[in-house]
Order: C-alpha cells, then sequence, then structure tokens
C-alpha cells in the first residue's frame, strides 16, 4: 500500500516489543523456532523480481511484459511478484488512474492490463521457463465501489455514528471487518479463485499486520490443499511466520543499511539487525531484503537518492545476509527515477547496465548453499576486524560450503585486519574468480565501498 512503510515499522515494533528478547551473544546458531510451516523446495534458493506492470513498458500490459520474460529468465530469476492486477476503483480514485491497490473485483483484471487469457498466457509462459508468479492481494480493504460495500455493508468497519471507514488516510479505500465470519470464508475463496483458474503460486499480502494472523493461518491451510503456497507478508511481525506466511519484509534492516549508507548509523547495526532477526524470528522465516520496492521508490526516493554510490555495496549486502533478496522493476537498468504512483510514468529499457551484476549475485546465491534460504542455507558468524563502525566482516556456512564478507560501508578509505581464525583456507574472489589464500588473520586496504566476496 501506499505512504505506509514506517506505520508498519511501528506496529511491528509495540507488536513484538514484549515478547523481544535480548539477542544470543553466539549467533552461529540461531534459534530455530517451532513451525508447522512447510517451504515449498522450490523456494530453498530462490530470489523475487517484483513487478510493476503500469510503468514496466509503453503498453502497461501483461502481454507487453510477457516479452521480458526470457530476459528475466537468463538473469536468474525465480519469483515473479506482480503487482495488483485486478480493476480500480474509481469512486473516491485518487490521480487519473488511481492506485494498484484499490480492489473493484478481486476476480477480474484490469482492462488496462489486457484480459484474463492474457494473464494465463503470462503465467503459462512463466512456469514453462521454470519461474514462479505470485499475485499481490488486498485482503485489509477494498474500493468505495467494490460491490461488496452495497451488497454485504456489514463486512466493513464503521465508526460511532455507522459509517464505513478507510484506514488511515487512504481515502481511496474501505476498512475491511474480520470479526465477520462471512467475510473470511468470502476473502479465502477469492483466493481460491486465482489458484484453480490461473495455476498461481502464492501471494505477497499487503498490510498483512493490519489482517488478524488467525485469518491467514486459516487461509494458508485452505490454500494449501489444493497446491504448495508461497506466502509473502508485507509486514514485520514474527507470528505471521509460524503457520501462515513463509517470508515477511526485513523492513528494520532495509532501513538500516539506508542509514548506515549516509553516514548516520555506524556499520555495526547491520550485524547486530541480523543478530536481532534471527532471534525475534528464528532460523527457517524468510526475511526479504531489499535497497528498493515500489513504495520506497514512489514515496521515500530512490535507492540512489538514499544510498548515493552505497547503493552497490548494499545490494551486495542483501545477497549474502540471510533472507532472500528483492528486486524491483528497473533495478537491473539502474533506474533513477522515482516513479509516479497514480499515473502512467514508464520505465527506460534503452539500456540495461546493471544486467550482468543482479545476475552474478543471483548465481552466488543459486551455487552456494551458505547463501540459501531458511534452514536450507548456513549459519551466521561475524567476524571481528576492530573497525565495525566502519567495515562489516562475516562468514556464512554450510557443511563444506562458505561465504566471507568483507565490506567498506563507508565513504572513506580504511585498513583493517581481519580475523578469520578457523575459517581460513583457500578461496575463490567470487568477480575475479582468482584464487586467494586467506590465512588466520588478513588485511585489507578497502577503497570507500569497496568489497570482497570470497567462496568455497
Amino acid at each position: 500500500m501506499k505512504q505506509f512503510s514506517l506505520i508498519l515499522v511501528m506496529l511491528g515494533l509495540l507488536i513484538t516489543a514484549c515478547n523481544e528478547q535480548k539477542p544470543a551473544e553466539n549467533n552461529t546458531k540461531p534459534v530455530a523456532k517451532n513451525t508447522k510451516l512447510q517451504h515449498p523446495d522450490w523456494t530453498k534458493h530462490a530470489n523475487i523480481y517484483e513487478v510493476n506492470i503500469r510503468q514496466y513498458t509503453p503498453e502497461g500490459t501483461f502481454k507487453a511484459f510477457d516479452n521480458h520474460l526470457d530476459r528475466l529468465n537468463k538473469m536468474g530469476v525465480d519469483i515473479l511478484w506482480l503487482m495488483p492486477v485486478y480493476p480500480i476503483g474509481e469512486k473516491n480514485r485518487k490521480g487519473g488512474l488511481g492506485s494498484y491497490y484499490s480492489i473493484k473485483d478481486y476476480s477480474a483484471v484490469n482492462p488496462e492490463f489486457g484480459n484474463m487469457s492474457d494473464l494465463k498466457a503470462l503465467i503459462d509462459h512463466a512456469h514453462s521457463l521454470g519461474m514462479h508468479v505470485i499475485l499481490d492481494w488486498v485482503a485489509n480493504h477494498t474500493a468505495w465501489d467494490h460491490p461488496w460495500i452495497n451488497e454485504h455493508p456489514e463486512w466493513y468497519k464503521v465508526d460511532s455514528a455507522g459509517n464505513i471507514v478507510s484506514p488511515f488516510d487512504w481515502s481511496d479505500v474501505a476498512a475491511l471487518n474480520y470479526d465477520n465470519p462471512q467475510l473470511r470464508k468470502a476473502m479465502i475463496g477469492e483466493m481460491k479463485y486465482w489458484l484453480n483458474n490461473a495455476n498461481i503460486d502464492g501471494f505477497r499480502c499487503d498490510v498483512a499486520m493490519m489482517v488478524p494472523t488467525d485469518f491467514w493461518d486459516s487461509a494458508r491451510a485452505e490454500l494449501d490443499k489444493i497446491k504448495p503456497v508461497f506466502m509473502l507478508a508485507e509486514a514485520e511481525v514474527p507470528e505471521l511466520n509460524k503457520k501462515a506466511f513463509d517470508m515477511s519484509y526485513g523492513w528494520e534492516m532495509h532501513h538500516k543499511i539506508a542509514q548506515v549508507a549516509q553516514g548516520k548509523e555506524a556499520a555495526s547495526v547491520l550485524n547486530e539487525q541480523v543478530k536481532k532477526d534471527l532471534e525475534r524470528f528464528g532460523s527457517d522465516t524468510y526475511l526479504m531484503q531489499f535497497t528498493t520496492n515500489h513504495d520506497e521508490n514512489s514515496w521515500n526516493g530512490t535507492e540512489y537518492e538514499k544510498m548515493g554510490d552505497g547503493a552497490e555495496i548494499m545490494a551486495v549486502f542483501t545477497y549474502v545476509t540471510p533472507g532472500m533478496p528483492l528486486i524491483y522493476s528497473g533495478q537491473e537498468a539502474a533506474n533513477k527515477k522515482r516513479l509516479a504512483f497514480f499515473e502512467k510514468d514508464m520505465l527506460n529499457w534503452e539500456f540495461i547496465p546493471l544486467q550482468g551484476f543482479y545476475q552474478n549475485l543471483i548465481r552466488l546465491k543459486n551455487e552456494n548453499k551458505a547463501l540459501w534460504n531458511g534452514n536450507f542455507g548456513g549459519s551466521y558468524l561475524a567476524l571481528k576486524n576492530g573497525m565495525e563502525d566502519k567495515v562489516v566482516t562475516f562468514l556464512r556456512q554450510k557443511e563444506n560450503n562458505k561465504v566471507i564478507f568483507i565490506g567498506n560501508m563507508s565513504a572513506e578509505p580504511v585498513k583493517v585486519n581481519v580475523d578469520i581464525n578457523d575459517a581460513s583456507g583457500e578461496y575463490v574472489n567470487w568477480f575475479t574468480n582468482e584464487k586467494v589464500k586467506l590465512g588466520k588473520a588478513m588485511e585489507f586496504e578497502l577503497k570507500p565501498r569497496q568489497y570482497y566476496v570470497f567462496v568455497k
């Protein structure tokens, strides 16, 4: 949803603060929380790519985006997350085209994007390439001209005068009331429709923390009866990941990497955040790691506005830290403009300078089990370097697979001694393919924002 990331983070902190524990001192073995959730096997080393159909091509259609699938497949994209594909409400609409998250009909497609056959063809093509497709789902609210407004007004939240209300200042939508069991049944039915009729592979659920957890638990159980699904919560609340969601947003980490890139926080907060996340969520929950997404881009600034010349090293960090990395539409083209949210504002695909960069990062994650997702992946151990305020160093390990990251997060050159200790040995510099022998203690001279990724 629009302009909400800070709201979500604050709500998440309030909900989880009372349950939060002190991070473990030794973070090599994160706590494995008990969960009945079974991640689909195809997610074990997956990455995710967010698709903004409206802004992706001049046509802004499913068919036009379909022409990019072969390119994305070559890049190594695993999961396509399509931003809402449904008809957009006209009543109280914001801007000329309205918000993708103002849903007029859950079981139809936005005619501006094409028709149902076009969408099914896109999904079939993606599946034929080995990719999976999830749809953006908006369960917290509907457009004001959704049929339920007139047919089932009791399914909506009301004020003291009995008037249906909007959540926050989102005046183009009406808030749903999950105290009503019939609404719950209807919403799950709408979600089942897309599995049965379009063979999608799961959902990214908008403002998931604003919908009761027990609803999501029930929905996941019902959806899994049709096929194993992948569920992404736009939230950062551990209870959602017990039974309902495979992955949540790493909002706190996202804000930390931006602050570090801007010099507002010491680099040491990144290792601290990893420990905090592993303690809160356990080792089996996926957290989505990102330098931008549709909300951050449109409302808070591009990754280059927020991170400057630190955007590249932070992108690398999202691939080697625990979690699943996200690429938002246009990142591989080094998009440097904020995309309008309610209007047409197309991406420029004339040059795609970072395609190879992301392809290389995706290959790194796929090929080294230490970087896989959740319990499929490896442990995380911060390595001492004596300059933790500027330099981040850590080891990821799974069986015989190891990855060492050494990154100068600051805008200043540094000379640093890294305590590699028991992880010493023969490695390969991932980005140069050079063989490197790392001793128990190594000195590195790092330029501003310079990084190394050593693998074995």
